[in-house]
């Protein structure tokens, strides 16, 4: 069985030591090495060329942000989950922006933290119910977003499939949703990431907040 290659990064050795022992509980998954700050982060995965990095945000000297946006330029094919205490505004803006995959909070129980790091993997953003409020709030301040939206040439069905990628839901989730086969899911976001001229799920997810196509 091939597993998922884990790399922690959080400036406290007794968290990290601990995020290790949570995560080897789950066999598909296997930490590859520790780092205690964004530079040390992006410079192992260089090295040991992990799966998933999982990133705290605020750590001395180089923090989160510097990791997410080093690995992603240099490393694009690695995912990074961020996994903080923090939910502040601020701190929810430079991960989505240096590019994160997902956006959890410590306080999760053990078996969802190991479920977001397999759905980061599997290409599924994921966020945190408290994040993703912040995130709405956060975009759609100011802005009449649906109308701009619309001026891209939607289909009904594509836009059904926006609305749940922001949601959170998987390919299998959306296409028992919206009663298609799963092949039908995919090969929608492909053609909506097309139009859009984006790269990734996550940044589906945050256009469809920023102009309120998620509900």
């Amino acid at each position: 069985m091939e597993q998922i290659k884990v790399l922690i990064a959080d400036d406290i050795k007794i968290l990290r030591q601990g995020l290790k022992a949570v995560l080897e509980q789950d066999e598909e998954l296997k930490v590859v090495s520790l780092a205690e700050d964004g530079k040390e982060a992006f410079e192992k995965s260089k090295v040991f060329e992990p799966d998933v990095v999982l990133m705290d945000m605020r750590m001395p000297g180089y923090d989160g942000a510097y990791g997410i946006k080093a690995i992603k330029e240099q490393l694009p094919k690695v995912k990074v989950l961020v996994l903080t205490t923090f939910d502040d505004e601020e701190t929810i803006r430079k991960a989505l922006e240096s590019g994160a995959d997902g956006y959890i909070l410590k306080e999760m129980d053990d078996d969802k933290v190991i479920a977001a790091v397999k759905s980061v993997y599997s290409g599924i953003s994921v966020f945190g119910d408290g994040v993703y409020q912040v995130m709405r709030k956060q975009m759609s301040e100011g802005t009449t977003h649906t109308q701009d939206a619309l001026d891209v040439d939607f289909t009904a069905r594509e836009l059904d499939v926006v609305r749940l990628v922001a949601q959170g839901l998987d390919n299998k989730e959306i296409a028992g949703e919206l009663y298609l086969a799963e092949g039908t899911v995919r090969n929608l976001i492909s053609r909506v990431l097309e139009k859009l001229n984006l790269k990734d799920r996550t940044q589906l997810a945050v256009y469809a907040v920023k102009h309120g196509l998620d509900e």
